[in-house]
């Protein structure tokens, strides 16, 4: 019979010896990142790691090994990669030279465009990030909004990018590609419902609720609750609070944002009718102008991957060797490439931040296309 106490000290054993051949390792590739800082010489060099893992797979016994060598290998080429990045970054070899750090924005009488109509959350989104200070107009879509920042009409866009229940607004990631802008700022509107009516009407007045579809069936519950109402949808719930100013119906009541009801000068008649707290949409601020702030701690990129195994995966191991926490990631296919995708990621950090710089440099040798959209 075998004697397991005696494999696990030969496993134990050999596990010492990869170990101590490993840190071997590591110091040849430290000498080989001196190499490539004094010579200029790119980190990563595809066709050598192709070539050299074909060979290691050639001197398994059998299949499973073959795999598994494979998969071995190609680990210790990524963080070895890892560590040449780390060196260069720390002889200042490469720095996010294009990209300015301001002590603020500069938004004094800026001009800001967002989608929509006065009172919408976009609107109070704007009103939120900026001061009075600004000159601000609206446009009927996002794609107009970015439009206007490319023919220099407005400094700043805001755009609704993400929401808390509903998810991702897709269409904004690709108008980001679409686009040479960046994103300098965010803004966080908690989705605070009220029901909102001409003033000095009573509740039981009520006949009619207009609203966007979504904000409806977000305060479905309260208005199940009133069996006499009927619902109305509307193109956004700031057209429905205009509406309900415009047509003097003391009937019809709408459903929307406080901003909405102070702008078109409607009385409050109920506050917190959402099906559940916590709902919010998260905004961006988007600029021509490559900045970020000194206390900017969140970095937007995009990157696309060749159509491969492991890829995604050696490039998320960048975050996780600088110690970097990634916050989002979204896939969205690329057109004209069956299957292929491109990733939009949120992580924090800020670009004078070593360790980010480390980590952008070593994705963007390695991605397909690399995009850094803003730190804010």
């Amino acid at each position: 019979m075998l004697d397991l106490g005696k494999i696990r000290e030969e496993i134990d054993a050999t596990d010492d010896e990869i170990v101590r051949l490993f840190q071997h390792r590591m110091e040849l590739t430290s000498q080989v990142a001196q190499y490539k800082i004094q010579t200029g010489k790119p980190v990563f060099d595809k066709e050598r790691e192709t070539n050299k893992l074909e060979k290691l797979r050639s001197e398994a016994d059998n299949e499973f090994n073959a795999k598994g060598i494979q998969e071995i290998f190609q680990q210790i080429m990524s963080i070895s990669r890892k560590r040449q990045y780390q060196l260069l970054t720390e002889h200042r070899v490469e720095e996010m030279k294009d990209f300015t750090q301001v002590d603020h924005l500069d938004t004094h009488g800026a001009k800001v465009v967002f989608q929509g109509v006065e009172g919408a959350y976009s609107f109070a989104a704007m009103k939120t990030f900026f001061d009075d200070s600004i000159e601000s107009f609206h446009v009927n879509t996002w794609k107009e909004a970015m439009e206007a920042i490319s023919s220099k009409e407005a400094d700043y866009a805001v755009l609704p990018i993400e929401n808390s229940t509903a998810g991702s607004v897709l269409d904004i990631y690709d108008l980001l590609v679409e686009y040479p802008h960046y994103i300098v700022g965010e803004q966080i509107i908690p989705a605070e419902h009220v029901l909102m009516a001409l003033p000095g009407v009573k509740i039981d007045e009520i006949r009619e609720v207009c609203s966007h579809p979504q904000a409806l069936s977000q305060c479905r519950i309260f208005l199940e609750s009133n069996e006499k109402w009927k619902t109305k949808e509307m193109l956004n719930t700031a057209v429905a609070a205009k509406y309900v100013a415009q047509c003097q119906d003391r009937t019809k009541a709408a459903i929307g944002s406080r901003y909405a009801a102070e702008h078109f000068g409607l009385q409050i008649l109920k506050e917190s009718i959402i099906n559940s707290e916590g709902n919010a949409t998260r905004f961006v601020i988007i600029s021509g102008k490559k900045c970020f702030e000194k206390d900017a701690n969140k970095i937007s990129v995009c990157i696309e991957l060749p159509h491969e195994s492991g890829t995604l995966y050696n490039i998320l191991a960048h975050f996780i060797y600088n110690n970097l926490n990634m916050t989002k990631i979204e896939s969205r296919p690329i057109p004209q490439r069956k299957w292929e995708y491109r990733f939009f990621v949120d992580f924090e950090g800020n670009l004078s931040d070593p360790a980010v710089v480390n980590a952008l440099f070593g994705i963007e040798q390695e991605a397909r296309k690399f995009r850094l959209y803003g730190n804010y």
